[in-house]
């Protein structure tokens, strides 16, 4: 995936869009103003950044000037603000920006906006390279594709299922107590089913988002209500 450079004073916003970020795959870096900006672009080039307009040291319009002067603006870079005027976002694409984003940030606009920068991008930095084509040898009689051939197995024996007590005999619904409150023994379920859900979709929060019906934004307050987290973070 890409490594992404996120500017901004507001540690809500920087905590949120490196949430959403790394659960879809990226490595995320953080910087809160243009002093810490400054300094990750110079260790090392990000394939895109997301720089924050208003901020209190230097304003990301300023910076983004700044790297253009200076060579440093060869990677897409996404203004977001949530009090620019249209006249200060049509200044920032004129200098450099490839696009910009509005706050409150939805989170289709935010990844749509993303893939296109992270796109452009890569496109910018592969050069076409011509080969010469290669020499035809002559043509040979290929062998008949051939249908893949199914023999009839002998039937196989299975062990009978063993019937399991009802839970209103056992007291359990699997490893659900039933003699518990109503809330925990539904904050129990809901934890074995979003775990079961990240394990299939392979811990994509944009998957497990379309699977249960769950708004992105609500579906991370439900995973940090119920303690669990991606196992990208629990392997980092």
């Amino acid at each position: 995936m890409a490594r992404i450079l996120v500017v901004d004073d507001e540690v809500g916003i920087r905590e949120l869009l490196s949430e959403i970020l790394y659960d879809e795959g990226h490595t995320v870096e953080l910087a809160e103003n243009a002093a810490q900006a400054r300094a990750a672009r110079l260790r090392s080039r990000p394939d895109l950044v997301l720089l924050d307009i208003w901020m209190p040291d230097t304003d990301g319009v300023s910076l983004l000037k700044e790297w253009g002067s200076q060579g440093l603006l060869d990677m897409p870079v996404i203004m977001m603000s949530g009090h620019a005027t249209i006249d200060t976002a049509v200044e920032a694409t004129r200098i450099g920006a490839m696009d910009f984003l509005e706050k409150p940030i939805t989170l289709q606009r935010l990844l749509k906006t993303i893939a296109t920068g992270l796109a452009r991008g890569r496109a910018a930095q592969t050069a076409p390279v011509t080969t010469p084509a290669p020499a035809l040898s002559p043509a040979m009689p290929s062998e008949p594709d051939r249908m893949p051939v199914v023999s009839a197995a002998a039937p196989v024996s299975r062990p009978l299922p063993v019937a399991e007590p009802a839970p209103a005999q056992s007291g359990r619904l699997g490893t659900i107590a039933l003699d518990q409150p109503l809330r925990e023994a539904r904050d129990e379920f809901e934890r074995i089913y979003f775990e079961y859900h990240l394990a299939r979709e392979n811990n994509s929060m944009t998957r497990v988002s379309e699977r249960t019906g769950l708004e992105r934004t609500h579906l991370y307050r439900k995973l940090k209500q119920l303690g669990i987290e991606s196992a990208r973070k629990r392997n980092a």
